[in-house]
């Protein structure tokens, strides 16, 4: 349930919202919206949340993919 209304809530965001303005490729809310459907509620809105903190004006910014096996999760444990 939270998934599913965390990615509609995302999907909400991207169509009538967003400006386009993020120096990631993908951008933050596709990069949480992957985060979320490939591990799922929780670790996915960490990783959302991790990749809008490093989002600012400070970033060069660059391409940044979700990370997929669990030897590329070695920071959150």
């Amino acid at each position: 349930m939270l998934k599913f209304l965390s990615v509609k809530l995302i999907r909400f965001y991207q169509k009538y919202l967003s400006k386009g303005a993020c120096p990631f490729i993908p951008s933050c809310s596709e990069y949480t919206l992957e985060a979320i459907l490939k591990h799922g509620f929780f670790k996915g809105v960490c990783f959302g949340a991790y990749r809008i903190l490093r989002c600012n004006g400070f970033t060069k910014g660059g391409f940044d993919k979700v990370p997929d096996k669990k030897s590329d999760l070695k920071w959150i444990y």
